[in-house]
């Protein structure tokens, strides 16, 4: 008899069990009625996303997009995705003598294959796919008229050439498991023409997002996220102070304490370009004394090297150039009134000016929250002002603000700081015995349930002492004791597990006794 196999969570997920799950209760309802009393509604959205919607928003060239996302082709067409990687496996080690028989005969099958597929309107009439389809059938022709007197360097050339095009068609849309919800949120915004709401729009979500990077403590491949969205005409620094203080509100209503609020502007694209490459040119000079990733951000992505925390590279970028210094005066009078719109509502916070986003649609103010207890790692909360999103992934001229907050970074430092959730005490266990006592157990669970207790009752007929032992194990408050004495008399004996004392409660009055 083969052993089972013992499965467990994949790298990188987790479960959560009670009663750690009663604090991610808590802390999802806290944000729900916060959020609600600053005039934000819940969006629901997809898991599934097209890739290229991440593609767009956050970047080709960003480790998101090029290395973390979880991607895969959706589509229904199994033989022809087969018969794909079959000949992809085949040309792959292809012999330096002579073209063999199976891939001449494979590539003419796959491209009848393929060819009755675009007519029955199963695979996309692309032109990505013509132009695939075109190349694929020269391949052919070459293999099938190459001899034993081709060069081997052109038949692994034109082999090399098949499996890039092999691997280009398009079998179906392209989809990831979403990486961030900013970007889904602005899609349903785009696809659902709430542009023409009165007012702002502003949604918030939670829910859980993936990531293929390396899991480490408050960091996983399946994490979550609370976040909110302000989408509108109004780029106000007032907008922008509200969004920082709902979010505050949210964790001190959380219980968590010594966070720090850090604030920073970014300019817009009128001083932001010219500061970028004073940056790349300061960089420059200094390039050797940076690392890898550094150097390869200078030319890439330059803001990203302020995000360094190599130790090594912290005296060099102290005394680069700050952006606060190269604002042009609109963007430092908004940041100067984002400082006395905090003021006003008494929020404390810290300039840092290496605080940056690498996103072109970025601009303006950027923030974030640091908590206690989560080590170097220690950012619980991020967000800032993206202008530009909206239109980059063609809706209409928007301006926007969002945050996105890691929930199991905010649960890890509650409980850090000792704020984790117990179990619940169940109010009422009921421990009956004999066939006349269950009808009557039946009828006050379903009765205490209405009124709002949580109530425990066993199925099974128990003895008393180990019904007992079982409300005592399960942290009951009360046990409802029921036998034929009770059943006659219609009161039941209802025992405080906490200091032995025992009464008799008539069965309508047993609500009321419960109440703490």
């Amino acid at each position: 008899m083969t052993e089972a196999r013992k499965f467990q969570a994949i790298k990188g997920v987790r479960d959560i069990l009670p009663p750690e799950s009663a604090l991610w209760n808590v802390v999802e309802t806290t944000a729900r009625e916060t959020f609600a009393t600053y005039g934000f509604a819940e969006i629901g959205l997809p898991v599934l996303e097209d890739s290229q919607l991440f593609v767009r928003s956050i970047g080709l060239n960003t480790e998101v997009v090029s290395k973390e996302m979880f991607t895969f082709e959706d589509h229904d067409l199994a033989l022809l995705d087969f018969m794909r990687n079959e000949l992809i496996a085949q040309l792959r080690p292809f012999p330096s003598i002579g073209v063999p028989e199976q891939i001449v005969a494979g590539l003419n099958r796959f491209l009848v294959v393929a060819k009755g597929e675009i007519e029955h309107g199963n695979l996309a009439r692309t032109p990505m796919n013509a132009t695939v389809l075109a190349r694929l059938e020269g391949d052919l022709n070459f293999f099938a008229g190459a001899s034993y007197s081709t060069k081997a360097d052109e038949l692994r050339s034109v082999a090399g050439e098949a499996q890039e095009s092999l691997e280009a068609l398009q079998l179906g849309i392209v989809v990831s498991l979403r990486p961030e919800a900013t970007a889904s949120v602005v899609r349903a915004y785009i696809e659902h023409g709430m542009h023409t709401q009165p007012g702002d729009v502003k949604l918030y979500y939670m829910g859980p997002m993936f990531r293929r990077e390396r899991p480490q403590k408050g960091r996983y491949r399946q994490f979550y996220q609370i976040g909110a969205e302000v989408l509108g005409q109004s780029d106000h620094p007032g907008i922008d102070a509200d969004v920082i203080e709902m979010v505050l509100v949210f964790i001190e209503r959380c219980g968590l304490i010594g966070h720090t609020l850090y604030i920073n502007s970014i300019g817009c694209r009128e001083c932001r370009p010219k500061y970028v490459e004073l940056l790349r040119a300061e960089l420059t000079k200094v390039k050797d004394q940076l690392g890898p990733d550094s150097q390869r951000r200078i030319e890439t992505n330059p803001l990203r090297v302020l995000d360094s925390k190599v130790e090594s590279e912290q005296a060099v970028i102290e005394n680069l150039p700050r952006i606060g210094d190269h604002l042009c005066e609109a963007c430092r009078e908004h940041f100067k009134m984002l400082q006395a719109m905090l003021f006003m509502r008494q929020i404390a916070y810290e300039v840092n000016w290496r605080l940056v986003r690498g996103l072109d649609y970025y601009m303006r103010t950027t923030f974030e929250i640091t908590a206690p207890g989560l080590g170097s790692q220690n950012a619980v909360c991020g967000g800032g002002r993206y202008d530009g999103l909206v239109e980059l992934l063609g809706g209409p001229p928007t301006k926007g603000i969002g945050f996105a907050l890691g929930t199991d970074r905010l649960i890890l430092a509650l409980q850090e700081a000792g704020k984790g959730a117990v179990a619940q005490p169940l109010d009422a266990y009921i421990a009956w015995m004999g066939a006349n006592a269950y009808p009557m157990a039946v009828r006050i669970a379903h009765a205490l349930r209405g009124a709002g207790c949580s109530v425990e009752l066993p199925h099974e007929e128990m003895k008393f002492k180990k019904s007992l032992g079982l409300a005592a194990r399960l942290n009951a408050r009360f046990a409802i004791i029921l036998g034929d004495n009770e059943v006659a008399a219609g009161a039941a004996t209802v025992k405080r597990m906490s200091d032995s004392t025992q009464s008799t409660v008539a069965e309508k009055e047993l609500g009321a006794y419960l109440r703490p």
